[in-house]
């Protein structure tokens, strides 16, 4: 690569994906530059990526291996091909380590740039979608705006069979990912032109997946500004239980008496957790805050809160598996040549968008 340079800003963000600090970077550099060993130091990575120092020819190699991406990958601009672009939500448990958040979002960037190559090898650019802004007011709510989706996407009445269909056939892109644990259940980025693009923890388990993603659309299609994170929580969450359970169509369900047999039956039915539907009872008035209560408290004794039971299976995205399908079975790529066109090693392309329950198997030719 004659010539060729690393991006500043392209070494942060490799850094960051792979979750490591400049002194990994430093040692790992070290171990790779050869037998008898040049020591990199922090400092060096430290200049690098603010951009006081040039990253070419052997270093560029050293670099490339200490972060497991192709040398290639380090000299692209973070800020061209949507990287980075867009408000970035998340649906998440608790509060996560600044690093941790980091290590997602530059996941995030990464992946939007491996599919985008991906489809413009298939020759299937990533271009159409049928996502559309809501805007808030005191006369249109969270609840309004999932009424909307549902009529201008024709969805039928009912409980939604397949969540990330749904959105995958609206034109977003959705890959299952390792999350970093399981404190984040889902990530999404859109910037009001493009592709969507949205991330789900492989941890989550199926009733929790479904409502994370219609909890990560109603952050796309209400929240194209950064506003009171409490808040914009609260109105994904209205959206997500609207959007799954409309009150119109389940209202009638909660007729009679609402006990934990009444839940795991329409767990089964409507596909979300018993707790979604138990609050979703509660918000529609089928049962008081004393009843509610009760019920929490007998799942809670019963360790329902930490694991449920009738187990609702993942659904798995299909979009970017067919894509992958259309390089290596229709095209004829090799493992290697697919994976040169993600910008990625062929292990972590194997890994990512071959191997495993993410998507359907293929055979490497």
């Amino acid at each position: 690569m004659a010539d060729a340079q690393a991006n500043p800003g392209m070494l942060m963000l490799l850094r960051e994906s792979r979750g490591m600090t400049q002194a990994e970077v430093s040692t790992a550099m070290t171990k790779a530059s050869g037998p008898e060993p040049t020591v990199v130091s922090q400092g060096y990575v430290s200049r690098a990526e603010s951009g006081r120092l040039m990253v070419t020819d052997d270093r560029l190699e050293w670099y490339a291996a200490a972060l497991g991406y192709p040398s290639g990958l380090l000299c692209l601009d973070p800020q061209v091909g949507g990287v980075g672009v867009g408000l970035v939500h998340h649906r998440k448990k608790a509060a996560l380590a600044v690093s941790a958040l980091r290590r997602v979002h530059a996941q995030l960037a990464l992946t939007r740039v491996q599919v985008q190559e991906i489809a413009a090898a298939a020759e299937k650019p990533l271009e159409e979608h049928r996502f559309f802004r809501v805007k808030l007011s005191a006369l249109t709510t969270a609840k309004d705006a999932a009424r909307q989706v549902r009529k201008a996407w024709a969805l039928p009445a009912g409980p939604i069979p397949d969540m990330i269909s749904v959105v995958e056939t609206a034109g977003a892109v959705v890959a299952v990912r390792d999350l970093g644990g399981d404190l984040l259940d889902a990530v999404s980025q859109w910037d009001g032109v493009g592709v969507p693009l949205l991330l789900v923890n492989e941890l989550a388990p199926g009733d929790r997946c479904r409502f994370s993603v219609a909890h990560e659309l109603g952050h796309l299609v209400m929240h194209a500004e950064p506003g009171a994170g409490s808040q914009q929580e609260k109105q994904a969450d209205a959206f997500a239980a609207e959007l799954l359970m409309p009150a119109a169509d389940i209202r009638g369900a909660f007729a009679g008496r609402v006990d934990l047999l009444k839940l795991m039956e329409l767990k089964r039915i409507w596909r979300v957790s018993m707790s979604a539907l138990l609050r979703r009872a509660l918000d529609l008035g089928a049962l008081t805050e004393w009843q509610h209560r009760t019920v929490i408290i007998e799942m809670s004794a019963l360790g329902y809160r930490m694991a449920e039971p009738v187990e609702i299976p993942r659904e798995q995205p299909r979009a970017v598996p067919a894509l992958v399908r259309t390089l290596l079975d229709e095209r004829g790529l090799t493992l290697e040549s697919a994976a040169a066109c993600a910008h990625l090693l062929p292990e972590d392309f194997q890994h990512l968008y071959v191997e495993g329950p993410r998507t359907t198997p293929l055979s490497p030719h």
